[in-house]
This record gives C-alpha cells, sequence and structure tokens, in this order.
C-alpha cells in the first residue's frame, strides 16, 4: 500500500467515503428531493418553472 493513501494514524480511510466540504451558495429557492431510480442513472424531477434555469445539484449524503 502506497504512503500517500494512509491517514496519520496509519490507517487507510474507505474509499466510500469522501471527506464532507461545506458549500456556501445564495440563490432563489431550494427544494430537497430523492433521487429516484432511472434505467442505469438517477432522476430528480424539478417543478416546470425551472425549466431553461441554472441549477446546482448538491448531494448531502
Amino acid at each position: 500500500m502506497a504512503d500517500d493513501q494512509k491517514t496519520r494514524g496509519g490507517e487507510t480511510p474507505p474509499e466510500h467515503a469522501p471527506p464532507k466540504v461545506k458549500f456556501e451558495i445564495y440563490g432563489e429557492e431550494m427544494i430537497e428531493k430523492l433521487v429516484k431510480s432511472s434505467g442505469n442513472s438517477g432522476r430528480v424531477y424539478l417543478p416546470p418553472d425551472w425549466v431553461g434555469r441554472h441549477v446546482k445539484i448538491i448531494r448531502m449524503d
């Protein structure tokens, strides 16, 4: 195992748990939704008045 993959305690961090980061954003509205399965990917439905708008998606967990 490469030294750059080890933490200070000598443990290897789990590959499925990336470090948490803080985002500070300004916008007009916020909606929390659960991503649903759609074929080989995921899908989130948004209100029709958001069509053509610029959105940012942040994964919470």
